[in-house]
């Protein structure tokens, strides 16, 4: 897929811009908050229409504005060329694509895909498991419609009972209804995630070779909380626990508790790896969940960079631009022109640059 035109109004510092993107590498070089993350933040929500820096989107609105505007021209793989248009209201979105609003995340979810490499990925590695979840969650729906909704089967069984346990009123036969509805779904999450995290991990593994210059083995292992992927097991063990349930007022197993860990050589790498190693981690997941994206459905991702290779040694950032698909879309952003004597320049030609100077963007600049 190629993004060739973004227009937005009234985009977080941006009041109005089109870009016309030509060729397959552009550079947004300026100085630290001009709106460079802005443009990508931008870019990135045509996947799921959401940002990869906050859960709000009435921040992503002006100040002072009741509404912005992104607007996009794309050449799809399967789609030919593609219009989509996003208004985003403080109490709600709207999505046209082709003349057609889209009014189901499911039929929409996945056609565009983008993937981010931020500096935000670092708490892939260090955050908490709900960071991890959220990300497993979004990657796997993009991928299989099957697994988005078992998703939303199984959070909506779940809050239904998780708010009866808070209530402290719910009878067995209640709590026995939900457990119902709930199990069949998580199971299958279970089983859909140990899939997703295996063909990831193997991927994963390669990417993490190339970028380390086979210094380490790595591994991506998933962690259940609840391991075997049986609606019947599942509806038992929540039967067993309901006294402990509501003793906590909250469902204390299923898939909503799960998580997975980076490892290098063998060791946990969120306490035991260098700032480096997780860097190489991050940045590998990154291109194991592109490169696994364009295998299953035979599009190619646009690779959004957010300043992460200025924070790569030399050798490091030239692995990176090896491993990289070379027919893959890239958009990137640094204070800082690329190296054209570098390998980024030597593998794929000249960038496309554009200026950023507070949220205005100008065409023009070579990279020296």
């Amino acid at each position: 897929m190629r993004l060739r035109r973004i227009t937005l109004r009234h985009f977080r510092n941006v009041g109005f811009t089109t870009l016309e993107l030509a060729g397959a590498r552009q550079f947004l070089v300026g100085r630290n908050g001009q709106g460079k993350t802005n443009l990508l933040e931008a870019a990135g929500f045509v996947t799921a229409l959401r940002s990869f820096r906050t859960n709000d989107h009435r921040l992503l609105i002006g100040h002072g504005q009741d509404c912005a505007a992104l607007s996009f021209a794309l050449e799809h793989e399967r789609e030919g060329e593609v219009r989509v248009n996003l208004t985003l209201r403080p109490d709600g979105k709207e999505v046209w694509c082709d003349q057609a609003r889209v009014t189901k995340l499911g039929e929409y979810l996945g056609r565009f895909p983008t993937v981010v490499f931020s500096s935000q990925d670092m708490q892939l590695v260090r955050g908490s498991s709900v960071v991890r979840r959220r990300w497993l969650d979004l990657t796997l729906s993009a991928i299989d419609p099957l697994y988005l909704r078992s998703l939303q089967t199984a959070t909506r069984a779940l809050a239904e009972r998780n708010a009866l346990l808070k209530s402290g009123q719910g009878t067995d036969a209640e709590l026995g209804a939900f457990e119902s509805a709930l199990a069949p779904s998580a199971a299958d999450l279970i089983a859909r995630r140990a899939a997703g995290m295996a063909e990831l991990g193997r991927r994963l593994v390669e990417f993490y070779a190339k970028l380390s210059g086979d210094a380490e083995p790595a591994a991506l292992g998933y962690e259940p909380n609840f391991a075997e992927p049986s609606a019947e097991a599942l509806r038992a063990r929540l039967e067993a626990g309901r006294e402990r349930d509501r003793r906590f007022r909250s469902t204390l197993v299923g898939p909503h508790r799960d998580d997975f860990a980076f490892r290098v050589r063998s060791t946990t790498a969120k306490d035991f790896a260098s700032e480096g190693q997780q860097r190489s981690l991050v940045l590998s997941l990154r291109l194991a969940q592109a490169a696994w994206f364009h295998e299953r459905t035979g599009v190619r991702p646009v690779l959004l960079a957010d300043d992460v290779l200025g924070e790569l040694d030399p050798e490091r950032r030239a692995r990176f631009w090896a491993a990289v698909d070379a027919d893959s879309q890239v958009i990137a952003t640094g204070t800082h022109l690329p190296d054209a004597a570098g390998e980024a320049e030597r593998r794929f030609g000249d960038w496309q640059v554009y200026t950023v100077t507070d949220g205005q963007f100008t065409e023009g600049g070579a990279a020296v």
